[in-house]
C-alpha cells in the first residue's frame, strides 16, 4: 500500500466521522430552534475543503496506477465534492431554521456517501 492510498483510506474515515459529528450537532440545533453558529459553519466549510482534498488524493492515487474496485467509488467521491458546497450556498438564502436543517441534512447525506465510498473502495 502506498502512502497516498493510506492517506486516502485514513482521510475517508476522518471525513466520515466529521460529517457524523456535524450531523448530530446540526440536528440538535434544529430541534432546539437555535441558529447555526459560526463554529458550525466553519466546521462545515472545513469538511467541504477536506472532502475536496480527499478527492485530490484519490485522483493522485488513480494517476499513480491504483484503481478502485468499482467505478461507483469515484461517483460517491464526486457527489460529495459537489454536494457540500452546493448545500452550503443553498442554505444561505433562507431562514435560520432552514439553514440548520439543510446543513445537518447535508451532513447526514454525505456521511452515507462517505460510508459507501469506503465500502466500494
Amino acid at each position: 500500500m502506498t502512502a497516498l492510498a493510506f492517506l486516502h483510506g485514513y482521510g475517508a474515515r476522518v471525513v466520515l466521522l466529521w460529517s457524523l459529528v456535524l450531523g448530530v450537532w446540526g440536528t440538535i440545533q434544529y430541534f432546539r430552534n437555535r441558529r447555526i453558529g459560526g463554529g458550525f459553519q466553519a466546521s462545515f466549510l472545513m469538511l467541504a475543503g477536506l472532502t475536496a482534498l480527499q478527492g485530490l488524493i484519490g485522483v493522485l492515487t488513480l494517476a499513480f496506477g491504483m484503481q478502485p474496485r468499482t467505478l461507483l467509488h469515484v461517483v460517491y467521491g464526486v457527489f460529495a465534492v459537489v454536494f457540500l458546497p452546493g448545500a452550503y450556498l443553498y442554505s444561505r438564502s433562507g431562514a435560520q431554521r432552514r439553514e440548520s436543517v439543510v446543513l445537518a441534512g447535508a451532513c447526514w447525506i454525505v456521511s452515507i456517501a462517505f460510508y459507501r465510498g469506503i465500502a466500494t473502495g
